[in-house]
């Protein structure tokens, strides 16, 4: 049972997490401040501070946010098609890499990314965690519920194979979601060893 107190918690953290959102859309993260996100939240230097301890943690906890969301997603997305991996595979990158190209916090970090901005953008480039790590552990989750006869390590290979190509489509795209998703999807199809369309 959820007590008081870790109710309170956790939406202290979602509104710091709102403010930290808010603020690296319209202004980037380098520039940004505690104080300043303290100030959006409404709340003191020392709370946020008590809370987080560092500008790194909110901004770890804040992609891992956007990575949880994703994942929900992602896997409502591939659930339909459990039964045809190349279908499940375009449905999933499709929606993830539409639903990237309007993220409000992605299209920051990219766009900052550009002017030298790149500490976030490291989460999503060179850090395993939080995406990496997180999307490869759901994704391995599903392909051994729904394809447990595919042998572990060309499993293993074809999730990180679509997560891998997944990100880098979305730091640069290539094509339009839909043909990228297409094409990842029968890339991955073809690793794990199913036939393609």
């Amino acid at each position: 049972m959820t007590t008081f107190r870790e109710n309170v918690r956790s939406l202290l953290r979602e509104r710091v997490l709102d403010a930290a959102y808010a603020l690296v859309t319209a202004q980037g993260w380098a520039g940004l401040k505690l104080a300043g996100i303290a100030r959006e939240a409404g709340i003191s230097r020392q709370t946020l501070y008590n809370e987080f301890g560092s500008k790194e943690a909110i901004g770890r906890a804040l992609v891992e946010r956007e990575a949880e969301r994703f994942l929900v997603g992602i896997e409502r997305e591939l659930r339909p098609h459990a039964n045809d991996l190349q279908a499940a595979a375009t449905a999933g990158v499709g929606f993830t890499l539409r639903e990237a190209a309007d993220n409000a916090l992605i299209k920051a970090i990219l766009t900052y990314a550009r002017g030298g901005d790149e500490e976030l953008l490291s989460y999503l480039t060179t850090r395993p965690e939080p995406v990496f790590n997180t999307a490869t552990a759901m994704l391995e989750a599903y392909a051994l519920e729904y394809w447990p006869e595919v042998e572990a390590q060309w499993r293993s290979l074809a999730v990180e194979t679509i997560v891998r190509l997944t990100v880098s489509h979305i730091v640069l795209p290539v094509d339009s979601p839909e043909e990228s998703a297409r094409r990842i999807a029968r890339i991955t199809a073809r690793v794990a060893g199913f036939p393609v369309d």
